[in-house]
């Protein structure tokens, strides 16, 4: 029971991180409200949580209810699953220290974020689509070498 519950945990936070990330998509301008930011603040903090409870039951897949832990080691496409998740977490970084800053902003006051902000949310959400793909061939055996 606890491997049918990690594994429905995992495939739950990646639901919950790519809608967070949605979510900051279809939020995020230049210029919002201060009411807005403070939305992005919040949906900001659901992605990081997401994020840790994919990498906790991730890890727990890996290391107590997967395959054994050499096939991962083992497994090249593993390692692009772990490259791209690991990109996307330092992507995610500015978004994330630009939301933190305007928290507290006024409800009816301007927020203004860089273009950048924009593009890498979108850069996150393309690579993000990946990572079910890539976990995919890797339960189906693609990858392994040994």
């Amino acid at each position: 029971m606890d491997a049918i519950f990690t594994h429905y945990l995992h495939y739950l936070g990646l639901a919950l991180l790519t809608a967070a990330l949605a979510m900051e998509l279809l939020l995020h301008r230049n210029e919002v409200t201060g009411a807005t930011a403070r939305k992005l603040a919040r949906i900001d903090a659901l992605y990081g949580t997401a994020a840790l409870i994919v990498l906790a039951t991730g890890l727990l897949k890996m290391t107590h209810f997967g395959k054994p832990v050499e096939y991962y080691g083992q497994n090249f496409i593993f390692h692009i699953k772990m490259t791209v998740f690991m990109i996307i977490v330092l992507l995610s970084i500015a978004p994330s220290v630009r939301f933190f800053k305007a928290r507290n902003s006024s409800p009816d006051s301007t927020v203004s974020y860089p273009r950048s902000v924009g593009i890498l949310l979108k850069v996150e959400m393309a690579l993000l689509l990946i990572m079910p793909l890539l976990g995919v061939m890797m339960a189906q055996g693609y990858g392994y070498t040994g």
